[in-house]
């Protein structure tokens, strides 16, 4: 999950290169709605094995609310860092 700048808007996606994909979003070619919300900074990610597995659970996270998919991100990433920059 890709979070903008300002905190306020949140981007789910599924890729199959993660670094290549985060600094698209970065220089704001990722897709139009992280390039319009300027949502830089990869706050939350899990890695599959199999395609289908991810884009099952890109499905899922999708249908949550956002307190539950800020759960998830305080799960993994509590202070919210930039996981990409580490």
């Amino acid at each position: 999950m890709m979070l903008s700048d300002n905190g306020r808007a949140l981007y789910t996606g599924v890729t199959n290169n993660l670094d290549r994909r985060v600094r698209e979003h970065k220089e704001g070619i990722g897709s139009v709605f992280t390039a319009k919300y300027k949502c830089h900074k990869l706050v939350y990610y899990e890695e599959f094995g199999l395609v289908e597995q991810a884009f099952e659970r890109e499905k899922k996270i999708k249908k949550l609310s956002r307190a539950n998919k800020e759960k998830l991100i305080d799960k993994l990433n509590p202070e919210r860092k930039d996981l990409f920059d580490q």
